[in-house]
């Protein structure tokens, strides 16, 4: 389906006030007819003006009105006429119907505009809602959010996390998102959730050993948590081409919340603690080891003291529990001899 963008001029402003002449003209022509006596024009004035009057609401129904970043999609018994997409007082065919079948859709967090008034009944049912009254068949060409829900996934060594993205989108192609189809907001969230499961599922919740994450059969440092840029763009590219047939554009993707699922949260916490402590403290060893290094090495090169090999071992033992011990060390001075 390729979209058709009409060209009509602005006329709805001339054509709304000839409507108004014509009814005035109606009202005339009735009034006068009313008040003459025999003879076929009274008649003819009360045929014309009284038709008119019935049937002058008609010409009515094509004036539209669009305001920027608004398209109006156009059909005419059945067939594609068009797209309105230039804000303006138009007037097209009154046998001219316009079609949105998500109109009566809002996604829930997307912040899909109703007009600003707040009136009508609204059903939610997964990630979009039904409004009840002040339905528009006009499609919005404006960038939208949607902000997806949390959704628990297994990560791709099986431990359970919640994701929650948000993404902004817009319609790019009118005709395909009205009739390529059947509802391009439920199908856009749809895919986002597909989207972001197929994606989340490649990666670790954190740096993994052994793990492939980009496919070309090497392991890498890959992770949600700290590669979240490139999850994002991954899905945000995933999206794209599933919605694109969709007359969708996907701006960006980004991930809003990342957690471990609340049954191993406690468990996966403690465990980055434990492996938070083992990095310390072989920090500190490491430390503590070049510090004895320095201190033999300073001791023989200005033969300070002339220690053999098990006053060494005592020395090494000593400055290693100094340094590495979690409280302050209490020394004892021996200050009768040197052994």
């Amino acid at each position: 389906m390729e979209e058709k963008v009409l060209s009509y001029k602005k006329n709805g402003m001339p054509m709304l006030a000839l409507i108004i002449l014509l009814y005035a003209a109606g009202i005339a022509c009735v009034t006068t007819g009313s008040g003459m006596k025999g003879g076929v024009l009274p008649v003819l004035l009360l045929v014309v003006g009284i038709t008119w009057i019935a049937v002058g609401w008609i010409p009515l129904m094509g004036l539209k009105i669009l305001k920027p970043q608004e398209a109006l999609v156009l059909t005419l018994f059945g067939n594609y006429v068009g797209t309105l997409k230039k804000e303006g007082f138009y007037y097209v065919n009154p046998f001219c119907s316009s079609v949105n079948p998500a109109a009566k859709t809002r996604l829930n967090q997307s912040g899909d505009v109703d007009g600003g008034s707040g009136k009508g009944l609204m059903i939610s049912y997964g990630q979009a809602a039904v409004s009840g009254e002040g339905i528009s068949k006009k499609v919005s060409l404006k960038i939208m959010t949607l902000n997806n829900s949390r959704q628990k996934i297994n990560d791709c060594l099986g431990n359970p996390v919640e994701i929650g993205i948000a993404v902004m989108w817009r319609v790019t192609d009118t005709a395909k998102a009205v009739f390529n189809v059947d509802n391009y907001k439920e199908y856009l969230s749809l895919q986002c959730d597909s989207a972001l499961r197929d994606i989340v599922r490649i990666y670790p919740y954190d740096v993994a050993p052994n793990v492939d994450t980009t496919g070309d059969g090497v392991a890498d440092e890959g992770s949600l948590r700290g590669s979240s840029e490139v999850v994002a763009s991954r899905i945000r590219n995933e999206i794209q081409q599933k919605v694109a047939d969709a007359g969708l554009e996907i701006l960006e993707a980004r991930i809003t919340y990342l957690a471990y699922a609340p049954e191993i949260a406690a468990v996966m916490l403690q465990r980055q603690q434990a492996s938070a402590v083992i990095d310390a403290r072989r920090m500190i060893v490491d430390g503590a080891v070049g510090m004895v290094e320095m201190a033999l090495e300073r001791l023989s090169e200005k033969n300070t003291v002339d220690l053999d090999e098990e006053r060494k071992a005592a020395m090494v033992s000593n400055l290693l529990v100094v340094l590495c011990g979690n409280r302050e060390a209490q020394p004892i001075v021996n200050s009768g001899s040197l052994y």
